[in-house]
């Protein structure tokens, strides 16, 4: 029997048209559908694909021991994690050797900072893996602003809100253009690491970027929560002709 294959598909940043033409093709002919999700959620992935998976299609939720409910720095986090990981590994094993070819929705680009990331490195000599990629969460983010993002030199850092607050300050005040991503219940915190590399004004935040509810507005114009799915962003102005 010939063995199956599991591709990590890139979906984009959260509508349909933004996908490549090879993501769309492998989801509308798939026969196995993974995806991850919350428990007692639909899954943002899956959300995306509504209206393309064919009928009778076996789909596989992967859902999540733990998201935001213990720091990620406690042990047990990645304790259940890496055991969530491994069960899922052997789930898509299971599938592929038994010849069956799985998609593995993936939000945004599999292979940045993507939940794919940790099972293709467990199934990498063990089973045939490949990835599709997908246009970016924060491409589409600054694309929002109808802004360019970097300029002639600039130099782009992307940071995650979890950072601590010093690490945070001291690289922002070094970049030119900056995304910033994971934000959530870091959103106090990474106020504070921007005023005090004195760009507070310059930072804009986008709110589920290319997709139906998508906002557009200046960090300082933003209250005190956002949602998961935000990211803020300084525009490098570096040379130009």
């Amino acid at each position: 029997m010939t063995q199956g294959t599991v591709v990590g598909v890139g979906l984009g940043p959260g509508s349909q048209d933004l996908m490549s033409v090879r993501a769309d093709r492998l989801i509308r002919g798939a026969t196995h559908v993974a995806y991850f999700r919350k428990k007692g959620r639909c899954g943002h992935a899956r959300t995306i694909v509504e209206g393309m998976i064919p009928p009778g299609a076996i789909e596989l939720p992967m859902e999540y021991p733990v998201t935001t409910e213990i720091p990620f720095d406690d042990p047990r986090y990645n304790e259940l994690l890496a055991a969530f990981y491994e069960r899922s590994v052997s789930q898509l094993i299971e599938m592929a050797e038994a010849g069956c070819d799985v998609v593995v929705l993936c939000e945004g680009d599999p292979f940045f900072y993507g939940s794919f990331m940790h099972l293709y490195t467990r199934l990498l000599n063990r089973v045939p893996v490949s990835v599709v990629p997908g246009i970016t969460g924060m491409s589409a983010a600054w694309t929002a602003t109808d802004q360019p993002i970097t300029w002639g030199d600039d130099i782009l850092t992307v940071l995650m809100a979890t950072l601590p607050e010093d690490a945070l300050a001291e690289r922002i005040a070094q970049t030119d253009a900056l995304v910033v991503m994971k934000i959530g219940r870091n959103l106090a915190k990474l106020r504070r690491a921007l005023v005090h590399a004195g760009r507070e004004g310059e930072a804009w935040l986008i709110e589920y970027a290319a997709m139906s509810q998508q906002r557009v507005l200046p960090l300082s114009e933003v209250g005190e929560s956002v949602p998961y799915f935000s990211i803020v962003l300084i525009h490098g102005h570096g040379r130009r002709p």
